[in-house]
Formats: C-alpha cells, sequence, structure tokens
C-alpha cells in the first residue's frame, strides 16, 4: 500500500509526514477535507503539532488526498484497528510476546503462534507492525495467561526472528 502512497508526495516531506501518520494512526480522510479516527473528528491543529508541522500541512496533504481519485480511496476508507492490549496485559493477567523479525520473512506469525497453542494457551490478540511504515516492525502477540521464559529459544529458532522479548 506505501507504494502506492508515497510517489505523490515524495518532493513534499512534511506532506509525507502528515500522510504517514494518518496511516499509522489508523485516521481518516472525510470527502468534506475532515479528518476522523473512527467516528470522532480530529482537528487539524492536533495533528500538525503531533506530526511537527503548521496546520496548513495537514490542509494541503488532504487537498492532495482528495484530488486523487488512487489516494482518496485508500485515505477515506482507512479505520484505526482498535485498542492494542500490550502495554495493559499485565494489569489483565496477560501474556505477551514481542518478536522482531527480518522483514519479508513468511511464516513467522503462523510458526509463533502454533508455539503458542503447542503450550495450550489462547491468543487474545495479534498486531504484525508494516515494514513499509516501521523501522523495526515487531509482531506482538498477547495471550490469555503469562508466557513461559522457556518459550524464548523456540520462538528465536523461527527462521527470520532476531529478537524476542517476553513479558
Amino acid at each position: 500500500m506505501w507504494d502506492r502512497i508515497k510517489h505523490k508526495f515524495d518532493k513534499f516531506p512534511a506532506r509525507m509526514a502528515v500522510a504517514r501518520k494518518i496511516v499509522e494512526l489508523g485516521l481518516r480522510v472525510g470527502k468534506t477535507g475532515k479528518i476522523y479516527c473512527g467516528d470522532v473528528e480530529i482537528s487539524d491543529v492536533a495533528l500538525a503539532r503531533s506530526v511537527g508541522v503548521d496546520r496548513r500541512t495537514i490542509k494541503s496533504t488532504v487537498d492532495v488526498i482528495l484530488a486523487d481519485p488512487q489516494l482518496s480511496g485508500i485515505f477515506q476508507n482507512i479505520a484505526p484497528a482498535g485498542t492494542l492490549l500490550k502495554n495493559v496485559a499485565g494489569n489483565l493477567g496477560f501474556g505477551v510476546v514481542e518478536i522482531e523479525a527480518e522483514a519479508g520473512n513468511a511464516g513467522i506469525l503462523a510458526r509463533s503462534t502454533e508455539l503458542i497453542s503447542l503450550e495450550g494457551m489462547s491468543i487474545r490478540q495479534a498486531h504484525a507492525g508494516d515494514p513499509e511504515l516501521e523501522e523495526n516492525p515487531r509482531l506482538t502477540i498477547i495471550t490469555g495467561k503469562p508466557i513461559k521464559g522457556e518459550l524464548i529459544n523456540k520462538f528465536l529458532n523461527i527462521p527470520g526472528v532476531k529478537r524476542v522479548s517476553i513479558y
């Protein structure tokens, strides 16, 4: 997806940063040019502050998006993915495994979930970072109960896995 987006903003780094932030946060650009998180309107000023740009850059980025049928088709249909439980898992009695892997390796999610299921544990949530949007994408899996530390070596034996954290 990012390949379809980035060439439209290559000459405008500030607009690229705005587009990247919109995608990262799962924000949607409405037909009228307003920006939404779900059904909540996000102010141009708040988004500009977050990106470190002027609010006019938000407006010009949105104008470019709405003027391009391909971009508007993408940005008008983005939806937030929901709550990531990673930071509250401990409070809820859940486990977390974070896996950093080399981009483009197939089967890491499948093998990781297989290891977890072989331990008889349920998976509450899985979130995979996009290698085109993140410098070090991570696979984060939230389990119904804490994960045993002995599983680290099994996760590290999955081809392409660089680092594993369990907490």
